[in-house]
């Protein structure tokens, strides 16, 4: 059985706290357990039983799928109308910040804004999103490229003098969480333009100088931002200014001024982003460059190591900060970035063969069920999203049914605060809730999304034995197509390996161009289409009609 695509079903004898579950997964429930209290005589009885309870199982993530596009939809006309009357850019908070920034307005809510309009297509949000692209570009360019703090009541920057630390942080900050995540998911824009010329503005200020070179800042948060962006766009683009630029980075923490000589370590954002960006960097290395490999291994590994024997707690949790080769200390908060510290250990694990830095990936998730009531970022929103985002990429990798049950169980912590106009927090923070709903609706149909996909469609999916079941039903009359996903790490990056990464977006049921499958719609004949075909199937829905899609992959020439 493949967890990945189901998460409703537990691990016997694993404890466990009540599930908040919704009416569908209710239905759900009672249909699993009477099948399996049915003596089972015949081989075709048994095959019967599964495909029932895939379509239920698809059913039920159709349920959950939809409240969480409903409520990245709410989010999104929600803060629209607290965009500034001048200029349509959003304010930091919707009350006592009238001015727009590049490291929270740009890096944690507009990027969000453009991921709801594009994986939903909704034309509103499209347009919207693209004008305030423009004002950006035109109201907060300071030089070369790079923004700066706009004033809504000044109609002007906010400082009058240029600050090139705010700006090196804001333009690293909106690369790395807000152009990212939309390339991740779109591939080649407006977008990705955008953040190329944010990273070749930032290295135009490369005046610190280091034992390996000239780099823009000392900040550790900078340094971890460029590490992961310019490790993808080195490979998305060829070009090796950004490898040499992420060799310069990487030697400071490995080579000359070893991570582990800081006084501490934070293991949440605003210090974490270095571990995840020095195994981006790795992964080139290993790949081209075997003697920097070499050289980075051992000092690599001992950071790992250090994390592991000092910092994390026995359920493989960790605190916000630790002092390297000292145990850490738990009352200092408990990390909501764990998974993306984790992304390093997977990794690490798949370039030099560390078994242990697998196991200890699956063991936090194990064990994170355990941490359904915890205090993430004192039990804010954007702490829930954050912990959840990092739990469902490693879940794409390692499966863990107990896991894919607390990931259940928290969205519905971050969908319980947002108010009926669509408001969650009211600051910069509330798109990183929108963010991992949009992850979360996503893993429920598999890495389908319709076009358009409007609140009052229904769609699950379930991937059992090879075959995908696809579940659909609208409240009103549904025309569109149903666009499966690709192999975004390879078309859109030309990434090696679809390694784990902060702020991307898991694949899940993919499809690519020249690929061939059986796809049969309820009880019609089985049709053969290319992946080409099938990444824009067109479908009609009459009000309340169900349709079924079973997609295998086809294996007859």
């Amino acid at each position: 059985m493949d967890w990945k695509s189901t998460g409703a079903e537990r691990e016997y004898g694993q404890p466990m706290k009540p599930l908040d579950i919704s009416p569908g997964r209710i239905r759900f429930a009672n249909i699993f357990v009477s099948i399996f209290a049915i003596t089972l005589t015949a081989e075709t009885s048994l095959l019967s039983d599964q495909t029932r309870s895939a379509w239920e199982q698809a059913e039920a993530n159709a349920l959950d799928a939809q409240q969480a596009v409903a409520f990245s939809r709410r989010y999104a006309h929600g803060w629209l109308s607290f965009a500034d009357v001048e200029t349509g850019l959003l304010p930091r908070r919707i009350s006592g910040d009238a001015y727009w920034n590049a490291k929270d307005c740009a890096a944690d809510n507009f990027p969000f804004l453009v991921l709801t309009d594009h994986v939903l297509d909704d034309f509103y949000l499209k347009q919207t999103v693209h004008s305030m692209l423009q004002a950006e570009r035109r109201l907060t360019t300071r030089v070369d490229g790079l923004p700066d703090t706009y004033d809504f009541l000044k109609q002007g920057f906010r400082e009058e003098t240029v600050q090139w630390d705010n700006i090196l942080f804001g333009a690293s900050e909106y690369v790395k969480d807000g152009l990212m995540p939309i390339t991740e998911w779109m591939g080649p824009t407006a977008w990705e333009e955008r953040m190329l010329e944010l990273l070749y503005g930032i290295w135009r200020h490369a005046e610190v100088s280091t034992p390996a070179g000239p780099i823009p800042t000392n900040n550790i948060e900078v340094h971890g931002e460029l590490l992961q962006s310019m490790s993808r766009m080195y490979w998305r683009t060829g070009d090796t200014r950004f490898k040499t630029w992420c060799y310069r980075l990487a030697d400071q923490y490995l080579l000359h001024h070893h991570l582990l000589d800081h006084a501490s370590i934070r293991l949440r954002d605003h210090g974490c982003e270095v571990i995840s960006g020095l195994s981006e960097t790795y992964l080139i290395a290993s790949r081209q460059d075997p003697d920097r490999h070499a050289r980075y291994r051992e000092p690599f590994h001992r950071i790992l190591d250090d994390i592991l024997d000092h910092a994390v707690n026995p359920d493989g949790m960790m605190p916000n900060t630790y002092q390297p080769s000292k145990k850490g200390d738990m009352n200092l908060g408990i990390s909501d970035g764990w998974g993306y510290v984790y992304n390093a250990y997977l990794t690490v694990a798949d370039i030099d063969g560390v078994p242990r830095y697998r196991e200890a990936v699956r063991h936090a998730l194990e064990n994170i069920h355990k941490y359904l009531d915890a205090d993430w970022e004192r039990g804010g929103a954007d702490g829930y999203a954050d912990s959840v985002e990092g739990a469902l990429n490693m879940l794409n990798r390692l499966p863990v049914d107990t896991a894919f049950e607390w990931a259940d169980q928290s969205i519905r912590k971050i969908w319980e605060k947002q108010r009926p106009d669509g408001i969650i927090e009211g600051w910069y923070g509330d798109g990183n809730s929108a963010r991992t709903s949009l992850m979360y609706a996503l893993w429920k149909t598999q890495g389908v999304a319709p076009n358009p996909w409007r609140d009052g469609l229904q769609i699950g999916a379930v991937e059992r034995e090879g075959a995908l079941h696809l579940w659909i039903q609208s409240q009103d009359f549904w025309s569109g197509t149903l666009r499966f996903d690709r192999l975004r790490h390879k078309d859109w990056f030309r990434l090696p390996v679809d390694y784990p990464r902060i702020n991307q977006f898991p694949q899940w049921f993919t499809v690519s161009d020249d690929d061939k499958f059986d796809v049969q719609k309820d009880d019609r004949s089985v049709v053969i289409l290319t992946g080409e075909q099938l990444r824009a199937y067109a479908l009609q829905i009459k009000p309340g009609q169900n349709v079924r899609l079973l997609i295998k992959r086809h294996t007859r020439d």
